[in-house]
């Protein structure tokens, strides 16, 4: 499918401030099962400097400075991004799933940062051990099994709630309250998917829902490196993994450097400031030449 999405966030400051540095992610995923056919940014004041980044993750970031001082900061972001559906993940094994728990010794050493836990001392927290030995245990060890018992855990125990300030939860907390947001449902399918050896990271983006809603909001779900068929999403909030009507933003270990914009300001003490912002979203065929020109792709 093809979306064009417009994608505008203001900070609203009750006193004029002095902007530090911003990070950004609102680039849409360019690679993989995503192609980014066209995206440009509005940035409000313009910053005195820009650098585009590469991250650990493969995205393009950007990072920001400005110079003076202001009351308002806007970004306004226009992206068109086509899509297809990945392979079955059934057809990529050749009869050969790999079993569970996978041993770490045999990943590629480029994704053990995907495999850390949240405590201090790298170890996964006891509620989250618990939750995946039971889903472990309801799917024979196989890892589509284990991963498709996980996700109907988590709906099972957790009831899912918009949620639109603060950070994803760690596991043990979405488990303990049984009520979480998509980002909350996310870093828990991506701590249990480590427990057992897969490799996992947050992801941010979009969901185009259909029909659409009144209002859209940014999403959050998990990619899982599946032995044999690598980076593949999966959505517990849904129930199910990705398809085509999901746009990748930003992938991370670390939920928080998907953050669409991050920064810091500087004003008068107890300076308050305010953020807006507005998802549309305009589908569109994929026209026949451009379809079978990504079939061939693949």
């Amino acid at each position: 499918m093809r979306a064009h999405i417009f994608h505008r966030l203001t900070y609203q400051y009750a006193d004029p401030v002095t902007l530090g540095e911003h990070r950004l992610c609102l680039k849409p995923r360019g690679q993989g099962f995503q192609r980014l056919l066209e995206h440009q940014l509005m940035v409000l004041p313009e910053p005195s400097q820009q650098r585009e980044l590469l991250a650990a993750s493969g995205d393009e970031i950007l990072r920001l400075n400005f110079f003076g001082s202001t009351d308002r900061l806007c970004f306004e972001a226009r992206s068109c991004v086509e899509t297809r559906p990945a392979p079955p993940l059934e057809i990529c094994f050749n009869g050969l799933e790999p079993s569970l728990p996978y041993p770490r010794g045999q990943l590629n050493q480029d994704l053990l940062g995907a495999l850390e836990g949240w405590l201090p001392n790298g170890q996964h927290e006891p509620a989250a051990i618990d939750l995946t030995q039971e889903a472990l245990m309801g799917s024979n060890q196989q890892t589509l099994a284990f991963l498709m018992q996980l996700i109907g855990l988590i709906q099972d125990r957790v009831k899912y709630t918009q949620r639109h300030l603060g950070p994803a939860w760690p596991a043990g907390r979405t488990l303990r309250e049984r009520i979480g947001s998509c980002r909350d449902l996310a870093m828990l399918m991506v701590t249990c998917c480590r427990v057992v050896g897969l490799p996992a990271r947050f992801v941010s983006g979009y969901q185009l829902l259909d029909p659409a809603p009144e209002h859209y909001d940014l999403h959050a779900w998990a990619e899982v490196y599946v032995p044999g068929a690598g980076w593949r999403g999966f959505d517990p909030s849904a129930g199910s993994e990705v398809n085509e009507r999901y746009v990748v933003l930003a992938t991370s270990s670390k939920a928080a450097l998907t953050a669409a914009v991050s920064g810091t300001f500087s004003g008068p003490p107890q300076t308050e400031s305010e953020l807006s912002w507005s998802i549309s979203v305009q589908e569109e065929p994929i026209p026949a030449k451009a379809a079978n020109a990504l079939i061939q792709a693949a």
